[in-house]
């Protein structure tokens, strides 16, 4: 079909297939023709409800059956909930993948990590360059947003134009000096734009976000009177933060260390890009900290959502190789608390304050974190400027969508409608306009990162695991106040069967009393913690003795 062909003849057809309904798992399928593009492909973390899951993504039956049809995925920023689904996801769609310079750089690593590098193929885009995928022309427009290279997206159909806004806020004095570019949403505005698709996360916020300099001052003046050392944590990703703290440090006369996974690929990466900018001299290895000054450093730390296993979490009970938290240290979280990890990130900093530490977290504390989302009054000025004629909002629970749509109604910016849809729900644009159609699948699938296996009812998954290993429940009873054994820790097993059942109890037993004798007070006073540390060497202890995996299910009784 060419571009000039009637509109008459054409109808596009927008899915969303993740992102309208919760947040994270964004994702988005557009349908022109016989031809699909698919915008973004995210993750989101699961509920603490969906045990042994590691992942959820969304559910891509209806891409799989119109496999044939599936052009490309377009990525309009490097964030998980933007492309963690790409290693599952491309292992049934073998598509291209378009994106920023720095947004590869992320996917090619979770791709060389899936296997998949080889195989796919990676093609990456400028902003304010066109690019041609089938009938659809896109243009990359240029946004601020909480990492770097995020772009909108205005593709061009023979319908119109359709923008997707990607996540974004509106950075008037952006720190890598790449502002926010206006001009062009304007430009399509005036010129007419069918649809807009815009980021709803944070509509719940009246007024301007500020910008991403605005922590400078706070930041810098904690990191100026700190007594001893700062350790400051903020989403690994926050290649704009890094760069202040890196800047701030040189400032006060201190050096930086990197902890963490993540924390130091994404450094790599965006110095590799030349996206961050590091003064020779200035990096202080993990392994040299402990004889560091600790008047002179700052450590930025990854973990700042209480992850498990993570960096920070490690560094408050006082279980990391390199760093430990000590009196008068200052600990600076320097991230939003994701709603749901409030009570993991609460006793993580319970633990640094028990050790006397300084701590500074959210706002209270003066201005240490800045959203990377646009507020209201940037919601409207969007709308202003595009001028749409049909507007649906994404990126969002229920409520953000519908406070977005009335955000939209009362602004009268919209000149036909404004559609509020859910996962799963499409819209046809026609010459004659814009209708509803039939719901196609959408949904969760659960994932098991472990073995990179989809698991389509968590309820099954476990029934087999358990037919095949059974289960383990070590039950023990810590005192709240000491962290030590109030007596021997029973052992109950379910459908785990092997010659020396005897044995493997007694020895499992002796496994769980070093595991617990050998954990500080804290960790053994932190479930989250110690209930890990008990299934991780329990689980390697019974795979070696019986090769079986059984389910351990960890109970703490506190005494």
């Amino acid at each position: 079909m060419s571009k000039t062909t009637s509109k008459s003849s054409h109808s596009l057809t927008a899915i969303p297939l993740g992102g309208l309904g919760e947040f994270g798992m964004n994702m988005m399928a557009l349908r022109l023709g016989d031809d699909i593009i698919v915008i973004d492909a995210g993750m989101m973390f699961p509920e603490s409800e969906l045990l042994g899951v590691d992942l959820v993504i969304p559910d891509i039956t209806y891409l799989k059956q119109n496999r044939s049809h599936v052009r490309a995925i377009v990525l309009t920023h490097g964030h998980e909930d933007h492309i963690g689904a790409l290693p599952y996801i491309l292992r049934d769609l073998n598509v291209p993948v378009y994106g920023t310079r720095f947004t590869l750089a992320l996917v090619k690593k979770r791709l060389d990590e899936a296997g998949l590098l080889e195989s796919t193929t990676l093609r990456e885009v400028l902003p304010g360059r066109l690019v041609e995928i089938g009938p659809f022309e896109i243009e990359f427009i240029s946004v601020t947003h909480s990492t770097v290279d995020c772009v909108a997206l205005a593709i061009r159909t023979p319908l119109g134009v359709i923008m997707h806004t990607g996540d974004f806020k509106i950075d008037q004095t952006p720190v890598d000096g790449a502002p926010f570019d206006l001009h062009t949403f304007a430009k399509y505005g005036s010129e007419g734009v069918l649809a807009l698709f815009s980021d709803s996360t944070n509509v719940e916020r009246p007024g301007f976000t500020p910008s991403e300099r605005a922590i400078v001052p706070r930041i810098e003046e904690l990191c100026r009177s700190a007594p001893r050392r700062v350790i400051l944590s903020c989403f690994a990703s926050s290649v704009h933060r890094i760069q202040q703290v890196i800047d701030i440090a040189s400032r006060v006369n201190r050096k930086v260390a990197f902890v963490g996974r993540s924390m130091v690929d994404n450094v790599e990466i965006a110095h590799s890009l030349e996206l961050l900018r590091i003064p020779d001299g200035i990096v202080v290895r993990p392994q040299d900290i402990r004889s560091f000054d600790p008047r002179r450093i700052i450590i930025l730390a990854s973990g700042s959502q209480a992850e498990p296993m993570s960096s920070l979490s490690r560094i408050a009970v006082d279980n990391h190789r390199f760093v430990s938290v000590d009196e008068n240290d200052s600990v600076i979280l320097s991230a939003r608390i994701i709603p749901g990890n409030e009570k993991s990130i609460f006793r993580m900093l319970d633990h640094m304050f028990r050790r006397r530490a300084l701590v500074y977290y959210d706002n209270s504390a003066g201005m240490i974190h800045v959203s990377g989302h646009g507020s209201q009054e940037e919601q409207k000025l969007m709308l202003q400027l595009v001028k749409p004629k049909y507007f649906i909002p994404v990126h969002g629970e229920y409520r953000h969508l519908f406070r977005h749509a009335a955000l939209a109604h009362q602004l009268g910016a919209v000149s036909e409608e404004i559609l509020l849809i859910e996962d799963g729900q499409s819209i046809e644009f026609t010459e004659g306009g814009a209708r509803r159609r039939d719901a196609v699948t959408a949904g969760r699938v659960l994932v098991d990162s472990g073995s990179l296996e989809e698991i389509e009812e968590v309820v099954i998954r476990d029934r087999k695991h358990l037919s095949e290993d059974g289960v383990v429940v070590p039950i023990i009873a810590i005192d709240k106040h000491t962290g030590k054994l109030e007596s021997q820790p029973e052992i109950v097993t379910r459908g785990l069967m092997s010659d020396n059942g005897q044995e493997l109890i007694v020895g499992a037993r002796e496994v769980l009393m070093k595991t617990v004798s050998e954990s500080s007070a804290e960790e053994n006073s932190d479930w989250g913690v110690i209930k890990e540390k008990i299934r991780v060497d329990l689980k390697r202890y019974i795979s070696k003795q019986t090769s079986k995996r059984p389910l351990i299910l960890p109970v703490i009784l506190e005494i």
